[in-house]
């Protein structure tokens, strides 16, 4: 059973390691805000610190946030579990690599949640201290996610005669995201485009 679980173990682990080492060193050496290109004006490395859901939702109040936090937590163990029970039936291989790399994204972002704001200072106005003499800048749970990656492929206005939009300032790729929430929408893709395949029963 070990050797059906090594690879799940292996894409979990390579994922959070990629992950947390790129946070911790964004967090370590860039202030809130502060960006650098990388490549042109389309891939920057552009700090921010994402409170809540996907896309900056937010659940409101300090309740909303430790309630995102035990789901996300809830959630993980659901996909553990099933993630065991597929290595167990010896699913496809497509489907057992989808579902780790879903379940690394996870964790990883759960890890900057409970433990972040324990663990830093404020990335504002200055740029964050590991295990700060005077503890972090927010209890357990309510840390916050560090995003960095930053894609505005296309920075324009949109015509004047599109409704509404028109004339308005727009950029494509808005989102700013990391590794793990890469690792979550791989995942997502290959289930979407061979589920099929996947789940023929």
């Amino acid at each position: 059973m070990l050797s059906l679980l090594k690879r799940p173990i292996v894409i979990v682990a390579l994922v959070l390691i990629v992950d947390q080492a790129l946070k911790i060193w964004v967090k370590t050496n860039m202030m809130l805000g502060e960006e650098f290109n990388i490549i042109g004006d389309w891939f920057i490395i552009h700090f921010i610190e994402n409170n809540g859901m996907a896309f900056g939702m937010e659940l409101a109040g300090k309740f909303g946030k430790v309630l995102l936090s035990v789901f996300r937590i809830v959630a993980v163990f659901g996909i553990g579990y099933y993630l065991y029970q597929l290595t167990k039936k010896k699913a496809p291989t497509g489907l057992i690599v989808s579902i780790s790399l879903v379940l690394a994204g996870a964790l990883g972002n759960i890890i900057d949640s409970a433990f972040y704001g324990l663990l830093f200072s404020d990335s504002y106005p200055q740029v964050a201290t590991f295990l700060p003499e005077g503890g972090g800048y927010a209890s357990f749970l309510h840390g916050k996610v560090v995003d960095m990656f930053y894609f505005p492929l296309v920075d324009g206005y949109f015509p004047d005669w599109v409704p509404f939009w028109g004339g308005d300032h727009f950029v494509f790729f808005r989102p700013v995201f990391n590794v793990a929430d890469s690792a979550i929408s791989i995942g997502i893709g290959i289930l979407l485009l061979f589920q099929r395949n996947y789940f023929k029963d």
